[in-house]
């Protein structure tokens, strides 16, 4: 899938954390999709996150292809462990999209879960036995 993206220009730019399992869940689905994209769809907001190892950008469902909201500059590297949040920058590029900023870090990570949940396998896990080697 291919989507083009526009920007209006930037209105304000503010530093956050985002939680460490959100992060890594979703640094965890972009490296199961050879494509280096991720499109996770908000559907509670009827919003389109697009992530890629650079940026989350957000898409609001009746702009189409404007983005509202990136989130720019992660920094993981400077967290000490793996279950520490991770900062990083959003930038606005809609008046009043600061104000979705605490809905979005709400959100996000429901959706993550949706689309981790259709890839598992659910059932019995069965153990197949191959006969040994015959030892010398």
């Amino acid at each position: 899938m291919e989507i083009t993206c526009y920007r209006d220009p930037e209105l304000a730019r503010e530093s956050h954390l985002l939680p460490a399992a959100t992060y890594n869940l979703a640094h965890t689905l972009l490296a199961r999709n050879p494509s280096g994209s991720l499109f996770v769809p908000i559907r509670a907001m009827q919003y389109l996150a697009i992530l890629d190892a650079e940026e989350f950008v957000f898409l609001d469902g009746a702009r189409k292809c404007w983005i509202d909201i990136a989130w720019q500059n992660f920094r993981p590297q400077a967290r000490t462990s793996l279950d520490e949040p991770v900062a990083y920058e959003a930038v606005y590029y809609q008046t009043g999209a600061a104000n979705l900023m605490p809905r979005l870090q709400a959100e996000l990570p429901r959706a993550l879960n949706a689309l981790a949940a259709k890839g598992r396998i659910d059932g019995p896990a069965r153990v197949l036995k191959f006969p040994s080697p015959a030892r010398q």
